[in-house]
């Protein structure tokens, strides 16, 4: 899905902001916007995962209350 996505804005990137004909007009999200959208959905990426790099647990020894 990243990869995708990473063509995505590769590609938007390289195109028109606008583009207008005699079908209409059509503009694209701004890039500002996509990069947000890609580090947003990164984020939830790495929250999915497993090992999360940083977590607290707090030790009890037995008999203690």
């Amino acid at each position: 899905m990243a990869d995708n996505f990473d063509d995505t804005i590769r590609q938007n990137a390289q195109g028109p902001a606008k583009a207008s004909g005699d079908a209409g007009s059509v503009e694209q999200h701004k890039l500002s916007d996509q990069i947000a959208a890609d580090k947003h959905l990164a984020a939830k990426d790495a929250v999915k995962k497993k090992h999360r790099g940083l977590r607290f647990n707090r030790f009890v020894p037995p008999g203690v209350s």
